[in-house]
């Protein structure tokens, strides 16, 4: 059946009164109830003052985010207030960003950038080995902030920072993203009216521009060397197919808006990927033999990547059951037919990739926990069954980084420790703007003790 036709039916319509209770309890049972009233359909929601469409359904989700997206435009609800942290959109810069973003993750860019960003890791996971030493119990969140920032760190800025500077940067994009949480709950809200959280952002704001304007100030009296790897040395040899550059402010949006992106998300998925390791030791013995059989006494090394097939699997699954990113909302701008469907131009419609990643007939059993539903040539998918990165012309394109990303870390950590989960977290996730655990989860890190390549059962008493 085709995608658009001249007419439509209406949407069906899910009142607000009839989830409302459960959402004053639970915010994220209201929106698997939804999502089951929904079934795979497009709906309205009528939530008093907004009345969003949601999709869910992969061959609707590419309507909107892919094959028509023109009419969908991500503005307004939500990126308007992160437009205060990361800047505003740059144009025709900023698909010349995009495109230096896409060589970045290409497989050679990788190649190039991995070996660094493995020795990083290493010397990131040797400090949290220091603070973890003798079965300290360490907050799983902050241990993993200090690592992915270090990592990020390298590939964005190459050495034109120090650690200490890094975990400065760390703390204040950590501080202003949950500074601006309100202003995202509250979207009508214009930036120009105060609100609460106002102050510590502006704060955290601060302490970014001083420690990011200086890096692209001496990157740009430095000059645009063509040897240079590191993103803000690509960012300044781009330029659009008008020959214009990025000018001071574009490139501290530019840098500022990727430490955002390239590090809430995998810093959210290995929290949960701990609390689901405490719970499948299957899981964690499965990781730990390919990882002792890729990396061995190491040292670890960009090379290893391609070989630690389950380590990429189990980092995509735990995305897919938890997507930082559980809602996309657009603008609609012209009225528009989606299978059947009429869609009113001038609202919202709302794409969320965690009901989507929970439809039964896409993902059988799709809570349960399973690496190998991503193995080699396992059964195809609709293109966009999966959406933890989004899709189309602002799809993320860093999906190849947060894999490596996360594989290294990974093979870091568990090739010198046994990882152990204090108490009985929830895997339940906490429904905010983003998806997040619930609660913090506290993990200790036992060295394992290997003999002819293999871990001494006194290592798992």
């Amino acid at each position: 059946m085709s995608m658009t036709s001249t007419v439509g039916r209406q949407a069906r319509e899910i009142p607000f009164r009839d989830i409302a209770p459960t959402f004053v309890r639970d915010p994220l049972a209201a929106v698997e109830r939804i999502g089951a009233r929904a079934g795979g359909d497009i709906v309205r929601l009528r939530l008093g003052a907004m009345s969003p469409y949601l999709v869910t359904r992969p061959e609707h989700v590419a309507h909107v985010l892919s094959d028509n997206a023109a009419n969908y435009e991500r503005e307004g609800w939500l990126w308007n207030p992160l437009s205060r942290l990361v800047g505003e959109p740059a144009g025709k810069l900023w698909w010349a960003r995009r495109a230096v973003l896409q060589e970045l993750v290409s497989g050679p860019s990788i190649d190039r950038f991995a070996d660094e960003m493995a020795v990083t890791i290493v010397q990131a996971v040797d400090e949290m080995a220091d603070r973890g030493a003798g079965g300290t119990r360490l907050i799983a969140r902050r241990e993993m902030s200090r690592v992915v920032f270090r990592a990020i760190t390298r590939v964005l800025v190459g050495d034109m920072v120090t650690t200490e500077q890094t975990l400065r940067l760390g703390r204040a994009v950590t501080v202003a993203s949950a500074a601006l949480r309100p202003r995202l709950l509250a979207p009508f809200v214009p930036n120009e009216v105060p609100f609460f959280g106002d102050r510590t952002f502006a704060r955290a704001l601060r302490e970014i521009d001083e420690l990011v304007l200086p890096i692209v100030r001496r990157a740009q009296e430095r000059g645009d060397r063509p040897e240079g790897h590191d993103v803000v040395s690509r960012l300044l040899r781009a330029t659009t197919a008008d020959g214009d550059r990025f000018t001071l402010r574009q490139l501290r949006d530019g840098l500022v808006s990727l430490y955002v992106g390239g590090t809430e998300t995998t810093v959210i998925a290995l929290t949960f990927l701990w609390v689901v390791l405490g719970r499948r030791t299957d899981v964690q013995e499965r990781l730990t033999e390919e990882i002792d059989r890729v990396v061995g006494e190491g040292p670890l090394n960009g090379s290893h990547l391609r070989h630690l097939t389950y380590t990429k699997q189990v980092a995509l699954e735990t995305l897919r059951l938890y997507p930082p990113g559980w809602m996309l909302p657009r603008v609609i701008y012209r009225d528009d037919v989606i299978d059947g469907v009429r869609i009113d131009g001038g609202g919202l419609i709302v794409v969320s990739p965690y009901l989507t990643h929970r439809l039964p007939d896409v993902w059988p059993e799709p809570t349960r926990f399973d690496p190998d539903r991503f193995r080699p040539g396992h059964e195809p998918r609709h293109r966009l069954a999966y959406l933890t990165f989004g899709a189309g012309p602002h799809g993320c394109v860093g999906r190849p980084f947060f894999t490596a990303e996360m594989q290294l870390i990974l093979a870091a950590l568990l090739s010198r420790f046994r990882v152990e989960v204090h108490g009985d977290p929830t895997a339940r996730p906490k429904l905010g703007m983003t998806l997040r655990p619930r609660q913090e989860v506290e993990i200790s890190l036992v060295p394992r003790v290997r003999s002819a390549g293999r871990e001494s059962p006194s290592a798992r008493s």
